[in-house]
């Protein structure tokens, strides 16, 4: 096979795979192996970012129909938790209960397995969904404008935090499973294909006027800074990477994305 084709057909089959990994969205799956794998990683904060507007939306035409923008926001939250299966929301939860048992990595880990949430899952969860909800109710009460390029915007900032943790630096906690499969798997070009989401959503706020585009700056590099907290504090204790680390990376760094714009929603 030439090259160039081999490469454009694993870039095709790693967006399949980050549909069906990210979204709920029925796909017909492609070839899996680590490269595609790794393009499906920088798939995601172009994913997240579809997802982010499509809470958005929900959000601002719940407030055109009279809605308190509070409730509005809690249902385009809503959407993105039924849209993505719910399963970020649980990578979080399991990997607070994990963190919280203060086990070794194996006890740790074995707790993130179980199906049940512990307080700790719980306290986390509902202090997130709280978070993302008056957030981006704050953001409708302000403009829809504001809201939908704001949500676009965390999306991606929240699913590029999984790309940035599928380099190559960053090792898996367990030898089998999503996180073994993708550590590691993220490479320049991929690297690049997840950086155009954040820089093409971010440039959208300078339609709004400075004050958001700058806020929008602000908000992208706190989202990853939390993050890339997060991530150390997991390889520390758990040893590297797991799914559920992956979708607590996704939902912690969007949630910190989402509150600091909406701290620069009143300067628009």
């Amino acid at each position: 096979m030439n090259p160039a084709v081999g490469r454009l057909a694993d870039v095709v089959d790693g967006a399949r795979m980050a549909a069906g990994t990210f979204t709920a969205v029925p796909v017909r799956a492609g070839r899996l192996d680590r490269s595609v794998a790794g393009w499906a990683m920088a798939w995601a904060p172009w994913l997240g970012a579809l997802v982010g507007l499509a809470c958005g939306v929900i959000a601002v035409a719940g407030a055109r129909l009279g809605l308190d923008p509070a409730l509005a926001a809690l249902l385009g939250v809503g959407l993105g938790a039924l849209v993505t299966r719910g399963l970020h929301l649980d990578g979080l939860a399991d990997v607070a209960d994990g963190l919280g048992s203060g086990r070794r990595p194996d006890g740790a880990l074995e707790v993130m397995r179980r199906s049940d949430i512990g307080p700790f899952g719980v306290v986390t969860l509902v202090v997130a969904v709280g978070a993302q909800t008056l957030a981006l109710g704050q953001l409708v009460a302000a403009s829809p404008a504001l809201a939908l390029t704001g949500a676009a915007l965390a999306g991606a900032v929240g699913r590029a935090a999984v790309t940035g943790a599928c380099l190559p630096a960053v090792p898996s906690a367990r030898e089998e499973g999503l996180g073994a499969f993708v550590a590691g798997s993220v490479r320049l070009p991929g690297l690049a294909l997840a950086s155009g989401a954040l820089l093409l959503f971010w440039l959208l706020g300078w339609f709004l006027g400075f004050p958001w585009a700058l806020g929008g700056a602000v908000a992208a590099v706190a989202g990853l800074a939390v993050a890339a907290v997060l991530l150390r504090h997991c390889v520390r204790r758990l040893g590297g990477i797991t799914g559920d680390v992956l979708g607590a990376l996704a939902e912690a760094a969007g949630t910190a994305a989402l509150v600091v714009l909406a701290a620069f929603a009143g300067r628009v």
